[in-house]
């Protein structure tokens, strides 16, 4: 608590820092809002993974869209297994959406949360620590939003119909991944249809070993539909799933049943037996925007609809989500204002397959609705602000029956403040009430019933203070990070107790260092982060709350060779980390690629990547079970060529 004492004085004093300059805001002069830069917003802890950094990950899994970064890490594996972690905290503590969809959590802890391919991804944000209001409810520790393209993303000026197409084939798992886009428009209607299809057989690791359960085969289908008036008036339909059916490892566990746990490749002292499983995301979305808008009306209205489903074997369990958002932005003085309200409605269903109580089914639900406001200011041209508050009142009902109901406050502030030609302080503060927590839906009432008694609600306070120097095309920046998530509900309890409590608490540090030229760019980033459960280093299956990440680096780097080559990379450097009651080793990964664009052909694109070039043998610091004596933790593939073959028409 020192620690955020500290951190909390220090940016309270930045933030005083903008009423000084208060009186020299213009308010009728309404600019880009610096304090919304992407160089703003990356010391706040706020990333954004562009359509560029997207293409030039090549990302075909979760874990390839986040390479190169250092606070922002997922697990590995088959698709079905990947989670992502923020700072150390699972992605389950923060608001996820995908084209504004929330997302619920997995419905079985050896799962990921939110299966994803990225094909048609455009832009990911992230927030670490500190979310604005209007980031949606239940962003304890921050927030993840997946954005995907539009026919109008796609199609080039003039044009009323095109495509793409790309093929991957690779060398590990004798691997095979294709994706077919067709998207087009008449008048004001446009449409999109996308597939993917991604299988291969099981990856060996850098000693050669075969990890059994790691095959690809996963399926992607999505749907957009969309009109707009010669007014600007939106409406906009989408639809997809997304499917992972692969063979995965299974052990026998309580009552003698199966579980898959394909974020395993073992268990020590109980025999593997591979079963299909199966892991399906499917999502509906119906979205109003204005995209000309005149005077005050500037609104957004969504509605949304999420089931993940999860087939483990011996238990099974859905989550679902019908959401909704309606909000409008105004503008204010040198600023906007950003308000509305969201709702969402969150069930969780499970059953088991064994005998007696574990056979047993279950389910919870969970109702929130919320009133919000942000506002994002240059107040002066010195000083920018962004502030903002929300409500939020829920009623959680029980598998017994029960029902329990709550209501809390959030609120955010953070200041951008220029000290001088080259440095700026950049610093934010938040409090957010997190509510209740639906427990994990396959497990419900699994060898016996859930009890409540102690029920609560969680909150998460968290600070961020820090420095950013730019000359030229030189960029440095350092912040200081504190998250703590108090009164977390058990979502697997021990012994059923859904009342029982911890505390979870991420601190460290986040520093950047780079150079952006007008043929290339370099960036190394360096993130400590110290992670503790009920004041103790955290374990690496402490499932949906975090991981002991420690002190990773990553670092990205492309440069335009002429118009037509391109090359580039990127590598991930964990150091030891010590805090564990077993030491967990480091490791350095490291991908290269190159990318060639005919002269005659400017609309197709043949690329080599090579993965784990210095082919090393090791285990993700983000993947479950490093460093415990009865798992065998998953190790990443071994050296890996793939070719890519990509044309647009």
């Amino acid at each position: 608590m020192k620690y955020y004492g500290w951190l909390l004085s220090s940016a309270v004093a930045a933030l005083g820092t903008a009423q000084v300059h208060a009186q020299e805001a213009d308010p009728f002069f309404l600019g880009t809002l610096r304090i919304e830069s992407s160089k703003a917003q990356a010391l706040l802890g706020n990333e954004e993974i562009d359509e560029e950094d997207l293409e030039n990950r090549n990302a075909s899994t979760t874990k390839d869209v986040f390479a190169g970064e250092s606070s922002i890490v997922a697990s590995g594996g088959a698709a079905i297994a990947q989670k992502v972690f923020v700072n150390g905290i699972e992605e389950s503590l923060l608001s996820i959406t995908i084209d504004g969809a929330r997302q619920n959590k997995s419905a079985f802890h050896h799962t990921g949360n939110v299966l994803l391919d990225p094909a048609l991804l455009k832009r990911v944000e992230v927030s670490e620590g500190i979310a604005p209001a209007d980031a949606g409810p239940g962003a304890l520790a921050g927030r993840i939003a997946y954005e995907t393209k539009d026919a109008k993303d796609l199609l080039e000026e003039g044009d009323n119909f095109g495509g793409m197409a790309s093929a991957t084939i690779g060398s590990n798992e004798e691997s095979g991944r294709g994706t077919l886009t067709l998207f087009g428009r008449q008048g004001g209607f446009e449409w999109l249809l996308s597939a993917t299809r991604h299988k291969s057989g099981d990856y060996e690791d850098g000693s050669g070993n075969r990890v059994p359960g790691t095959e690809a085969d996963l399926t992607d289908y999505i749907l957009k539909l969309a009109y707009e008036s010669q007014g600007g008036e939106r409406l906009e339909f989408s639809a997809s799933q997304t499917e992972d059916t692969g063979t995965r490892s299974a052990q026998a566990g309580p009552g003698g049943i199966l579980f898959t746990r394909p974020d395993f490749a073992a268990v020590v002292g109980r025999p593997s037996v591979f079963v299909d499983a199966l892991s399906r995301r499917t999502s509906y979305t119906i979205t109003y925007t204005d995209e000309e808008p005149e005077g005050w009306f500037d609104p957004m209205i969504q509605l949304s609809y999420n089931e993940q489903e999860i087939d483990a074997s011996g238990v099974w369990g859905v989550n679902d989500s019908l959401s909704g958002i309606f909000q409008n932005e105004w503008d204010i003085g040198n600023g906007t204002l950003t308000a509305g309200l969201d709702f969402f409605h969150e069930t969780a269903t499970g059953r088991g397959r064994g005998p007696g109580p574990f056979g047993s089914s279950g389910k919870e639900e969970l109702t929130n609705v919320g009133l919000f406001a942000q506002a994002r200011q240059d107040i002066s041209d010195r000083v920018s602000v962004s502030y903002g508050a929300r409500i939020d009142t829920q009623e959680f009902t029980a598998a017994t029956g029960q029902t329990f109901d709550d209501t809390g406050v959030s609120a955010n502030a953070a200041v951008d403040v220029i000290l001088s030609d080259r440095w700026t302080l950049n610093a934010g503060l938040a409090s957010s009430w997190g509510g209740y927590e639906l427990g994990e839906a396959a497990l419900i009432n699994f060898g016996g019933a859930w009890t409540y008694a102690g029920i609560t609600t969680s909150r998460a306070n968290a600070a961020r203070i820090g420095l950013r120097y730019a000359s030229g095309p030189w960029e440095a920046s350092g912040a200081l990070f504190y998250t703590e998530v108090n009164d977390i509900n058990a979502v697997i309890p021990t012994g059923g107790n859904r009342g029982a409590v911890s505390d979870l608490v991420s601190r460290g540090f986040d520093g950047s260092f780079g150079y952006y030229g007008s043929r290339g760019f370099f960036r190394a980033n360096y993130t400590y982060a110290d992670v503790e459960l009920d004041n103790v280093t955290i374990g690496s299956t402490a499932y949906y709350l975090g991981r002991p990440m420690g002190s990773i680096v990553g670092l990205e780097a492309a440069y335009d060779v002429s118009q037509q080559w391109r090359l580039g990379g990127t590598a991930e450097i964990a150091f030891d980390n010590h805090d564990t009651p077993v030491k967990l080793s480091g490791y350095e990964a490291l991908d290269l690629y190159a990318a060639y664009t005919p002269k005659m052909a400017p609309n197709v694109e043949i690329r080599l990547d090579v993965r784990n070039v210095l082919d090393a043998t090791y285990a993700s610091r983000s993947s479950d079970g490093v460093g415990m004596g009865n798992v065998v933790p998953l190790n990443e593939p071994g050296r890996t060529f793939e070719l890519t073959a990509r044309v647009k028409f």
